[in-house]
């Protein structure tokens, strides 16, 4: 859900490049304003639709997919989203610039979901790759190019603008079930993704057209690879891309070939990566024994954060059945699709952040330590699958629950997410040792596709059950004993953030 909102970003005014202002903030600010807004748009339009379709029966247009399959690859592809924005950065950083990176990665999104408009299974897939591959381009650089709007870095209208920025995101992320959602399931799926594909097509055109009102920074490689780099890299690139081809021919050859050839590597991999950096982070010499001591501490953020994700993009899967299978369609008279609880997260969002950012300010020397707010939010997540597990039960039997068991477990979510996420991205920046500052940003990403990627694995080991009862109580409990031991434990965590509180 729109926990991209407060996942996707991380942080310059004087108008820039002339044209005008946009509410007292340079007019390129409009333009990544409505590039992002429609870019959501698109991107969370598709997933209301998504695991619907996946295991929609044929007879309905679907691909008739079980549904712990069709929720094992949401999880997988939302993985895939966050993963590749750690590569995204790079290629900003070191081949194109973020302004040429992010006009690519516009261009890749809108042709992917075309690509899930053709009513050809195998196009489905290869517009899901499409649209993970641009998302993770577009993901690392948008938010980028609005910081690079204020060259004075203490501007008292840059957390303005990120504010404006969000607005965006969540407008996009709240219109999107309730147009694009709409049309899939009343009346023809593909139409649905094609207009997903014509959102992100206006996002692009508005970037495309605004462009003169970005800062030149924006336009600039900031560290340009050399070309005896480029060289070893397209040799290495080469070299994995052709064993994986190869690996994979092999196994379509010999019949064995099924959608878990790829759910389960990628999942696997979702879950090394993390690991490996970390590894290599701690084991690295040239980092000084309080950084070292600063990274073991933000590994306990890493698990609660990836234990919190686990739970919390189920919405588009694990709720999204429920909502469709067990949950009455009708309030108060009113019929609507079940893809419109999507937009029930950044409606909340839009409702509750400037009050939870309020709260936050008017405690002052009493507001809760960042080690506290992560235990506050693994605690409400537990609590919101307990929510989850009192909802299938009373759905017993085939009977269809009332809107507002879902209504209450995307609010708790929603409230939980505010307290983790967005100090989630505070901590990294604060706790990075210098080498391996913007890589700490992409590790945060990574908590994302640990989360996800364990929900996956979960999802294909119990099969159907992992709609029951059982599944939601453990999972819910994970999450509430993990945000206890972090509480418990927090004097501890806390020592090891040294001169960071």
């Amino acid at each position: 859900m729109a926990s991209s909102l407060t996942k996707d970003t991380a942080a310059q005014a004087t108008p820039v490049n002339g044209g005008g202002t946009f509410f007292g903030h340079p007019r390129g600010l409009a333009t990544l304003f409505m590039t992002e807004m429609w870019e959501r748009f698109s991107f969370y339009g598709m997933r209301a639709l998504l695991v619907l379709y996946l295991v929609a029966p044929a007879s309905k247009g679907g691909l008739a997919f079980a549904a712990a399959t069709g929720a094992a690859i949401y999880s997988v592809y939302n993985a895939t989203v966050y993963l590749l924005a750690m590569p995204g950065g790079w290629i900003a950083d070191r081949l194109w610039g973020p302004r040429k990176t992010v006009a690519v990665a516009g261009t890749i999104i809108m042709i992917g979901h075309f690509l899930l408009a053709v009513p050809v299974e195998a196009s489905f897939f290869v517009g899901l790759v499409f649209i993970a591959v641009g998302s993770g381009l577009l993901k690392a650089n948008i938010s980028t190019m609005v910081g690079h709007l204020y060259p004075e870095r203490n501007d008292p209208r840059r957390d303005g603008a990120f504010t404006i920025f969000y607005m965006g995101i969540n407008l996009g992320a709240f219109a999107a079930p309730l147009v694009i959602g709409t049309v899939g399931q009343s009346v023809n799926w593909h139409l649905g993704f094609a207009l997903a594909g014509v959102g992100m097509a206006l996002g692009l055109g508005q970037f495309l057209l605004g462009t003169r009102h970005l800062a030149e920074e924006s336009s600039r490689v900031p560290a340009p690879l050399r070309a005896e780099e480029r060289s070893v890299l397209l040799k290495k690139a080469g070299m994995w891309a052709g064993a994986a081809v190869l690996f994979y021919a092999v196994v379509v050859a010999t019949g064995s070939f099924t959608i878990n050839w790829a759910l389960w590597p990628l999942s696997l991999a979702g879950l090394a990566l993390p690991a490996y950096y970390f590894v290599k982070i701690r084991r690295d010499r040239e980092i000084t024994a309080d950084e070292r001591s600063k990274v073991t501490g933000y590994i306990w953020f890493f698990i609660a954060a990836a234990v919190f994700w686990m739970i919390y993009d189920q919405s588009g899967s694990t709720l999204t059945v429920f909502a469709s299978n067990n949950t009455a369609s009708k309030l108060f008279g009113f019929g609507f699709p079940s893809s419109w609880f999507q937009s029930l997260n950044p409606l909340y969002i839009m409702a509750l952040a400037p009050f939870v950012a309020m709260l936050w300010v008017k405690l002052k020397d009493r507001n809760p330590s960042t080690t506290v707010k992560f235990a506050l939010g693994l605690l409400g997540i537990g609590i919101s699958f307990g929510v989850m597990m009192m909802a299938q039960t009373a759905a017993a039997g085939g009977a269809k629950v009332t809107p507002l068991w879902l209504a209450m477990v995307y609010l708790v979510q929603t409230v939980a997410e505010l307290c983790l996420s967005p100090v989630g991205l505070s901590v990294t920046t604060k706790l990075a040792p210098a080498k391996y500052a913007g890589q700490m940003m992409g590790l945060w990403f990574l908590a994302v596709t640990a989360g996800d990627c364990t929900a996956a694995i979960i999802q294909l080991v119990a099969g159907n059950a992992f709609l029951s009862e059982a599944s939601f109580a453990i999972q819910g409990a994970v999450a509430a004993l993990a945000g206890v031991a972090v509480f418990i434990y927090r004097k501890r965590i806390i020592a090891l953030l040294g001169d960071v509180h």
